[in-house]
């Protein structure tokens, strides 16, 4: 199906997936690039708009990333944001400098009216700034839209030729008409009319699965996370009988999250699915005894899950496509959709051995962020229970470790996540937290328990606020139901003597630990 499409050029910048995620939020297709794509494959894109990115270099600087000065004769509606506002300007015949007064955090800006971008937005507005530069002069045939006492061109635009200017960051959640503004460039000048629905997403998704896979063997690897679990169903619905899911236990999960997995897609659950358990803790522990570095640990879990894939699909025979719960995250956080920089590697995306026994990689959820995955799920049918569970990375616990996975501090996290969860959801706060989890750290100190001195680990508790995991701010959990939940960890899970919370948001931290 051919759907209008808003592009993203990427230069580097922290928050340009959630550039897209806005954009997508609007109803409106939305991809990431990196700045390096050619014109001539933007223009066979043919999109209805593209917005440049903010990014950490000075756009004048030597060795800075840049664009091609036609990008702007396309007659395509543009938009560039902060570094991309500059450089527009840069490019176009304007002048950029440092500014005579950083601007950072929330501003006051004041908005011209009649400008397109402003439409129905505050005259005084709050929006949130990050720059060491500023637009001096602007290039000829722009006019002022916006301005701060200390930022003269907060916002710039050539309405003729529909290029636009922005020097602030109308993504994030801190400026206060942000969407409205990104809005009035996907519906007002790029004229976009919204169809990117999600009932309509599930359904061309399963009929393309159903096309691409013909009479085929399907495997898919099912964890029983939303994101594997979503890919799973909608397989189903396109290919029946045809559809094989392994769960591998490689006992990096929950506590006795396995077994829930089991009752839920295996025989006499809802789904009717063809479901084979393989119970691999042990040989993953043994590929992970000694490995503390985070990426190593990443790629080990991932090589082993291919392995294990493998073995399981010549023992069902011929199998044509191996069926994965990769999410859009994943692709641009992984290096393979922008410029931004790699922030993980992902067992999901790329990376795999050249000797993998599959014809091919099937990835339904691939241009889904995580909330459109929760609404493909309610689409499909799968209960809310399941599509709301709290999310969970493919490498499991092997990431929520610091340092070496063992079997017994894979217990000791099982438990003290087991805790924390339970508290919160007594505390009626399960569904107010974007997501919450323990974490066993790698630091051991010493404690009184009893008449006896300890020397043990601390787990570290983490609980964020997020709508789309692209940013994140730390969530205020009252202290008496953190108190519950440190006195029961201390007491109950043995070998922790410590219990700690994180208070670090996204950026500069990220969500996971590792």
């Amino acid at each position: 199906m051919n759907r209008e499409k808003i592009i993203v050029i990427d230069f580097g910048g922290q928050y340009n997936q959630l550039v897209a995620r806005r954009v997508r939020e609007c109803n409106v297709y939305c991809e990431i690039y990196s700045y390096k794509t050619g014109l001539e494959k933007i223009k066979a894109m043919e999109p209805k708009g593209i917005i440049l990115t903010g990014g950490p270099n000075s756009c004048y600087g030597e060795g800075a990333p840049g664009c091609d000065q036609r990008l702007f004769s396309l007659g395509i509606p543009v938009l560039g944001l902060c570094y991309g506002a500059q450089l527009m300007m840069h490019v176009l015949g304007g002048h950029v400098c440092k500014a005579p007064v950083r601007e950072y955090g929330k501003i006051q800006v004041t908005v011209d009216k009649e400008s397109i971008l402003f439409h129905n937005v505050s005259e005084n507005t709050v929006c949130w700034m990050s720059h060491n530069d500023y637009i001096e002069k602007m290039a000829p045939g722009f006019q002022v839209a916006a301005h701060t006492p200390d930022c003269p061109v907060a916002a710039a635009q050539w309405e003729e030729r529909k290029l636009y200017a922005i020097q602030f960051h109308p993504e994030v959640l801190h400026t206060v008409e942000g969407k409205k503004m990104l809005a009035n460039f996907v519906f007002q000048a790029c004229g976009c009319t919204g169809d990117w629905k999600m009932d309509a997403f599930v359904e061309n998704a399963i009929k393309a699965a159903r096309e691409r896979v013909g009479k085929g063997k399907v495997l898919c690897a099912l964890s029983g996370g939303v994101d594997s679990s979503v890919a799973a169903v909608m397989m189903a619905k396109a290919v029946g009988s045809q559809l094989t899911c392994v769960f591998v236990d490689h006992g990096l999960l929950r506590k006795d999250e396995g077994d829930e997995v089991e009752e839920v897609f295996g025989p006499g659950g809802p789904y009717d699915l063809n479901f084979i358990r393989v119970n691999a803790q042990e040989r993953f522990y043994q590929r992970l005894k000694g490995i503390e570095e985070p990426e190593q640990k990443r790629k080990i879990i991932g090589e082993e899950f291919i392995r294990v894939f493998e073995e399981e699909a010549k023992k069902i025979g011929r199998v044509d496509f191996l069926v994965q719960g990769t999410i859009y995250p994943d692709v641009v956080e992984s290096g393979l959709g922008g410029e931004s920089a790699v922030i993980k590697s992902h067992h999901n995306v790329g990376g795999l051995p050249d000797y993998v026994d599959f014809k091919e990689i099937l990835e339904p959820l691939r241009d889904l962020f995580k909330d459109e995955v929760r609404q493909a799920g309610l689409e499909l049918g799968i209960p809310e229970k399941l599509v709301f569970r709290q999310p969970f990375p493919g490498p499991g616990l092997g990431i929520r470790i610091v340092g070496e996975v063992t079997a017994e501090k894979v217990r000791m996290v099982q438990e003290a996540d087991a805790i924390y969860r339970e508290e919160i959801k007594k505390a009626g706060l399960e569904r107010s937290i974007g997501q919450y989890f323990a974490a066993l750290t790698n630091m051991r100190s010493v404690g009184v328990m009893g008449d006896e001195r300890t020397y043990d680990y601390a787990v570290a508790l983490r609980a964020v606020n997020t709508v789309d995991f692209m940013t994140a701010e730390v969530a205020e959990i009252p202290w008496e139901v953190l108190g519950r939940v440190a006195s029961r960890i201390v007491n109950e899970v043995r070998h922790v003597n410590r219990v700690l919370y994180d208070c670090t948001g996204k950026p500069p931290g990220t969500i996971e630990f590792e």
